[in-house]
């Protein structure tokens, strides 16, 4: 049987490149009722996407602007769904 690596899929922007590296380490996750993405608090995760940032970016972006994404966009997202009550989702 032929094996090949797992790809993932392409994507378009830096930041949905640094969404799905967040979401692949574990570091962010989708309100299941509404989709808005959620911060775990994780700090191993956290760890885990920096560490994917700085070895497997996109081609033609640098390890360092790979890592400042990530970063930017764990700023930007918070630890509760603003469409939840009570932020409980």
């Amino acid at each position: 049987m032929l094996m090949t690596k797992e790809r993932r899929p392409a994507i378009r922007t830096l930041r949905g490149w640094a969404i799905s590296v967040l979401q692949e380490a574990g570091a962010i996750h989708e309100c299941e009722e509404h989709g808005w993405a959620k911060d775990r608090a994780d700090p191993h995760a956290r760890e885990r996407a920096i560490d994917i940032a700085r070895h497997d970016q996109p081609p033609g972006i640098s390890p360092e602007e790979a890592v400042a994404e990530v970063h930017d966009v764990l700023e930007s997202i918070g630890d509760i769904c603003p469409e939840c009550p009570d932020g409980e989702c």
